[in-house]
């Protein structure tokens, strides 16, 4: 007998749940959204196989109702729920960034005897909405659930057994361990990024040649800074606490900096700069982390008429498909003038294969 899956919310995370869970014979995949030509999109193009405009009715008959929506949207659709005629053995989950509020939230609803099992897929992509949707975006990519401490183990293998299709990484934390764990590698980083840009604004008044300067290295580990400022709100309010308490130990880490500076001792900075680097040359770079980032690919190509179109065309040749492509300018600490983008580490390493195979460039995997 087929499970039957509810997906309120068809964005670029529900639609491609929703496509994921397709994979699967046994799985049929309803969709519901606010937005009517959302809705109409993800039935045309067959991201849900079917759609409802009265989820409050098609959830009397689902095994899973999974809400894809902003985590503020999310615990309106958790109130509602209350009123709404469940099944008896329904599970009821999300996609939410921060975990703390909606398992607070979920106590209510399990006073009320119903599931609820927190989830985070941690993947993303540059575009957003329905339309950017993709089966294999959160392939090797971590999905946290965060089920309250006495959950029933069969529940949450029975949403594991269904979130399997995604072929993410399925695994269990706290709901504070998340938040904290999230904190550290993805929502502090936001903010520094963000305050990094701001410091870049300054110093641009009184020299506008800064600016371009930070076309290169400086532009990639502030491009988290260009995301979405109303999600980013919503998600620093959400995780405050976890990000104050990052923001104080970032506050001393830059004091034991300053004072490394200030003593001009070479062997300690030196040091400070190794151990960096050390740690960070052991972070896994062929699966996504908490930061939605592409798969890129450093090439030292010579600048000359035709050479962009020398790659994309072995590439093309190959059936590689590209994400994005740019040359950089400011190169100091950046292997490779030309920069292509993929959308997962399979395809950034047969682009490499490929050119190294046919062509007499280097090539870099930061």
């Amino acid at each position: 007998m087929k499970q039957k899956v509810l997906i309120i919310g068809l964005g670029l995370i529900g639609g491609s749940i929703a496509l994921a869970l397709q994979k699967s014979s046994n799985i049929q995949v309803i969709g519901y959204d606010t937005n009517e030509k959302t809705l109409q999109s993800a039935k045309v193009l067959g991201v849900v196989q079917d759609v409802t405009k009265q989820p409050e009715l098609a959830v009397k008959d689902v095994d899973i109702l999974l809400f894809a929506t902003p985590v503020n949207a999310t615990i309106e659709w958790m109130e509602r729920l209350k009123t709404w005629d469940l099944p008896d053995n329904i599970i009821v989950t999300d996609t939410g960034s921060t975990k703390s509020l909606i398992m607070q939230k979920a106590v209510e609803l399990k006073d009320l005897g119903i599931t609820f099992i927190g989830g985070h897929p941690m993947a993303g992509s540059h575009k957003s909405g329905v339309l950017a949707a993709k089966p294999y975006l959160f392939e090797n990519a971590y999905y946290m659930l965060t089920p309250h401490e006495d959950e029933d183990e069969n529940k949450i293998q029975q949403l594991k057994n269904v979130l399997q299709y995604t072929r993410a990484k399925l695994t269990t934390v706290l709901a504070e361990t998340h938040d904290q764990m999230t904190s550290v590698v993805s929502h502090f980083p936001h903010i520094v990024a963000a305050s990094l840009v701001y410091q870049l604004a300054k110093e641009s008044k009184d020299n506008s040649l800064t600016k371009l300067l930070a076309a290169g290295g400086f532009r990639d580990i502030t491009r988290v800074a260009s995301s979405n400022p109303i999600l980013w709100r919503d998600i620093t309010l959400q995780n405050r606490k976890q990000i104050i308490h990052q923001l104080a130990n970032w506050q001393k880490e830059m004091l034991r900096v300053q004072a490394l500076l200030e003593s001009g001792d070479d062997q300690q900075i030196e040091a400070f700069f190794a151990e960096a680097k050390a740690f960070r040359d052991e972070l896994p770079s062929t699966a996504q982390g908490a930061v939605y980032s592409t798969y890129d690919l450093y090439i030292d190509v010579p600048d000359y008429p035709g050479s962009i179109a020398e790659i994309t065309a072995y590439l093309a040749d190959e059936q590689i498909s590209i994400a994005n492509i740019r040359i950089v300018e400011t190169r100091e600490d950046i292997f490779g003038i030309l920069v292509v983008s993929f959308q997962n580490a399979d395809d950034r390493a047969k682009a490499a294969a490929c050119i190294e195979k046919r062509s007499p460039y280097e090539v870099y995997i930061s």
